[in-house]
């Protein structure tokens, strides 16, 4: 009962992530138990905010968790990632900045609204991924080779959407997405996600973009012979992605309400990728579990906000992320997992001898 107790558990999707996260909260409370103190103040506007580590947590992993979603059906459906979502949210932050400030740099008043200048985000968003998904699912391009496309240009891209400039939005309200509405203690990125995972749990439920998504990714031509169009499938997923893109990119422009094209979202497409497969998902596509995905995500900005609380510099964190990803790696390799079971297995067969000797 117990071997079959254990094997249910380890064998869980969300047991890897929710393991991690754990350890690092073990970590931190043995270290500093006052990492986990959340305090409730006042911004510089005189408004109740929340602050702690915790909240940062929260906050920061948000763009991440949004975009572990779309990163989640790519790979399931194509068996690769999108390696140009940092760049991609540069070129749709671009695109929301120059409809918020028109052709001056510093207007005293925004040019267009703010939903307008979202929407306008989110269609290029979408078409940085029908790029992408038609390069993958048309011209049947690896996916990581057919996003480096976009990964090398998409930077540039952006700052010639501005002339090279750095846009400043004058309305204070439009940096409520990426800090707080007044009055709301919570950061609104947390109010964000939660409608992110919303909409997309209400997706998958009432339609199949789920099973196709999996029957794509385990085998390509089963699927096609049972009336499954995995072109569409493979194409949509990467369109997907960029409209999770353009909401990150709502929150990462909204934060500083301008934009530095070089640096914004700067190696957060593999810490999506990342988050795929702390969740458990394979990258060579099929099955995939989106909760695990998002928790990973916030696993991932654990970590980060735990070195950053060690004093680790921030041009070495790809370094402590390196060896997650090794040990991921590791511990998803075929012969690592059937060693496990095997000594597993023969834990408990001797603790029944000793048992049944008793």
């Amino acid at each position: 009962m117990n071997r079959q107790l254990l094997k249910k558990i380890t064998g869980n999707q969300l047991f890897i992530p929710l393991l991690a996260l754990i350890l690092l909260a073990l970590i931190n409370l043995i270290a500093d138990p006052s990492f986990f103190k959340v305090t409730l103040g006042t911004n510089n506007a005189g408004n109740p905010v929340l602050s702690g580590s915790p909240i940062t947590i929260l906050d920061y992993g948000s763009e991440l968790a949004i975009l572990a979603i779309g990163m989640t059906l790519v790979t399931a459906a194509s068996g690769g990632q999108d390696i140009s979502v940092g760049a991609t949210i540069a070129i749709a932050g671009s695109v929301m900045l120059r409809v918020l400030c028109g052709t001056n740099t510093r207007p005293d008043t925004i040019q267009a609204p703010i939903i307008v200048a979202f929407l306008v985000a989110c269609l290029v968003g979408m078409l940085c991924g029908a790029f992408n998904g038609a390069l993958v699912s048309i011209f049947k391009i690896q996916p990581m080779i057919a996003t480096l496309i976009m990964f090398t240009a998409g930077r540039s891209i952006a700052a010639w959407i501005n002339n090279n400039e750095l846009p400043i939005v004058p309305d204070p309200k439009f940096q409520y997405f990426g800090g707080f509405i007044p009055g709301i203690p919570i950061p609104t990125t947390v109010f964000i996600v939660i409608l992110c995972v919303i909409v997309m749990s209400l997706v998958l439920k009432f339609t199949n973009l789920g099973l196709y998504t999996q029957a794509v990714g385990i085998n390509e031509k089963s699927s096609r012979l049972n009336g499954i169009n995995p072109t569409f499938i493979k194409f949509i997923t990467f369109v997907i992605l960029g409209l999770c893109v353009a909401v990150a990119a709502l929150i990462k422009v909204s934060r500083i309400a301008t934009i530095n094209y070089s640096v914004i979202a700067k190696d957060i497409e593999m810490d999506a990728i990342l988050a795929v497969a702390l969740g458990g998902n394979s990258l060579s596509g099929g099955k995939f579990n989106m909760w695990a995905s998002i928790l990973g995500a916030y696993v991932i900005q654990f970590l980060t906000t735990t070195l950053y609380k060690f004093n680790v510099q921030s041009d070495a964190l790809a370094a402590y992320k390196a060896v997650v990803v090794i040990i991921l790696v590791v511990f998803s390799a075929p012969k690592v997992r059937e060693y496990i079971g095997q000594f597993t297995k023969k834990l408990s067969s001797g603790k029944a001898v000793k048992g049944e000797a008793k």
